[in-house]
């Protein structure tokens, strides 16, 4: 089967046609800020025009929507939150591929308390699943700062990490069983809470991470954790990125899987935040070269954490590990640190031309990966700012060096592709990966052929293939070659 190429007006034909056969009129979308909010990428500039934006509302539909692409020959692209930052959500600017939004799935079909499970639907918004996971008295951890609008399908399709990584793991290890919309238009009901299960292949695990480009998630059976009742948050002052390896060694020995996120953040990331985010605060008095952001939490209610925290740190500033701090001592004062961190991409936007990296390195090579890519990248372009900050804990870096201040965008913009291959060079001679969380799509596409090794290259195309034999999921995604 060659797919064909599908021109005209949006939504014109016998695919608008026999789309509003199987959906009705509520399952096109014909309203262009609606279809503008799905097509515009919020950090990059990709031109996106799809020749159809159809949202489906069961499992079935999208079963409809499948087969009638593959009769006709068109591409589909599936679609969460539009919250990525690769593209991989996005349709091409050609006009020949079906938008499909999952967003009207957005169900949630059953809790088990006993099992510790939930299922959920694709267009799920992450948000609202904690909530109502909170209000059945459990946690479901994933967190991530666009959490009012990414949905679990994305966050399936993508294996979101988040904040909470460090203890709970990424969306792999989140995720129990899958409902999944196959190329030929079969539906895999996967949807299974086993927590053991060895009868033949992980079939699930084909899916996650693979950014819509194997099949299309439907719904989702999500593992639940213990709701914590008691955290305490701290925040340290220090001298380098070796200092907060040695006080997060400490405080994973002191609190083990009490520990759920360790945050390493430079000096500039909070001067930029303060600069152009309102009521963001400077954490400590004095300043200091680099900080990392702690928070422990226990299921035990009422429980001190802030002494055996202050116990830790006292300790660290007897070794000369860190050299100032503070432990949050309500609620608002945990809020306003974490405010300070999730204040930090979107005050980077508003400075300039940043080279946006999303690495990374064992826990181990972290200060050295800093250290090495600065050298290497303040070589090639004297002035370019570091601009550094991420999940400590897991060892997943976002290196974001700046532009120098005061000169021309335009000349940094040139920039890109050089500096992208130093950051990565890097990251991979250290036995890194040149993307943790956000994924592939079209950002890393090229470079991934270039650092994957070529066995895994063909083991993924293989897998295209056996499963999308005709390229009908996102085409032009992941990989940059269709396998032949």
């Amino acid at each position: 089967m060659k797919m064909k190429s599908h021109s005209g007006p949006q939504g014109g034909g016998p695919l608008r046609d026999q789309m509003l056969a199987v959906l009705g009129p509520r399952g096109i979308v014909d309203d262009p800020l609606q279809i503008e909010s799905m097509t515009k990428s919020w950090r990059d500039s990709w031109e996106s025009i799809p020749l159809l934006v159809v949202q489906p509302q069961s499992a079935e539909e999208v079963q409809a929507v499948v087969r009638i692409c593959a009769a006709l020959g068109v591409s589909l692209v599936a679609q969460g939150g539009n919250t990525g930052l690769t593209g991989a959500g996005l349709p091409s600017a050609d006009r020949n591929e079906v938008l499909l939004s999952l967003r009207r799935m957005n169900r949630t079909r059953s809790i088990d308390l006993d099992s510790d499970t939930m299922v959920v639907e694709a267009g799920c918004i992450l948000e609202d699943v904690r909530n109502a996971a909170r209000a059945a008295g459990r946690l479901f951890p994933l967190l991530l700062g666009a959490q009012g609008s990414c949905t679990i399908g994305g966050n399936i399709a993508t294996n979101a990490g988040g904040i909470n990584a460090l203890r709970y793991g990424p969306m792999r290890d989140l995720v129990m069983g899958l409902e999944v919309v196959l190329a030929d238009g079969r539906l895999w009901d996967g949807l299974k809470s086993l927590r053991k299960d060895n009868a033949g292949y992980d079939l699930k695990h084909l899916f996650i991470g693979s950014e819509g480009t194997l099949g299309i998630v439907t719904a989702a059976v999500l593992k639940l954790s213990t709701l914590p009742r008691s955290s305490g948050t701290a925040l340290v002052g220090l001298d380098n990125p070796e200092a907060g390896l040695a006080w997060f060694r400490r405080l994973r020995t002191r609190f083990s899987e009490q520990l759920t996120a360790c945050e390493l953040i430079e000096r500039v990331c909070i001067d930029t935040a303060r600069k152009h985010i309102p009521n963001v605060v400077d954490p400590l008095d004095g300043r200091y070269p680099w900080y990392v952001l702690a928070e422990i939490a226990t299921a035990e209610e009422r429980a001190d954490l802030e002494g055996p925290i202050g116990e830790a740190f006292a300790a660290a500033l007897d070794a000369g590990e860190v050299s100032d701090g503070v432990i949050a001592s309500s609620i608002t004062q945990s809020n306003e640190l974490w405010r300070l961190r999730e204040a930090i991409p979107d005050a980077q936007r508003q400075e300039g031309v940043s080279f946006k990296h999303d690495i990374s390195v064992p826990v181990s090579k972290v200060p050295e990966f800093i250290r090495v890519a600065n050298e290497k990248l303040s070589a090639a372009f004297p002035g370019i700012r570091s601009f550094a900050f991420g999940h400590l804990g897991d060892g997943n870096i976002h290196f974001n060096p700046l532009q120098a201040a005061g000169e021309a965008a335009s000349l940094w913009k040139s920039r890109l592709d050089e500096a992208n291959r130093i950051t990565h060079d890097v990251a991979v001679a250290l036995g890194g990966s040149i993307t943790a969380e956000h994924g592939v799509g079209l950002l890393r596409r090229e470079e991934l052929s270039f650092y994957k090794p070529s066995v895994d290259l063909d083991l993924m195309r293989s897998l295209k293939r056996a499963l999308d034999p005709y390229n009908l999921f996102n085409p032009g995604k992941v990989l940059s070659k269709w396998p032949t």
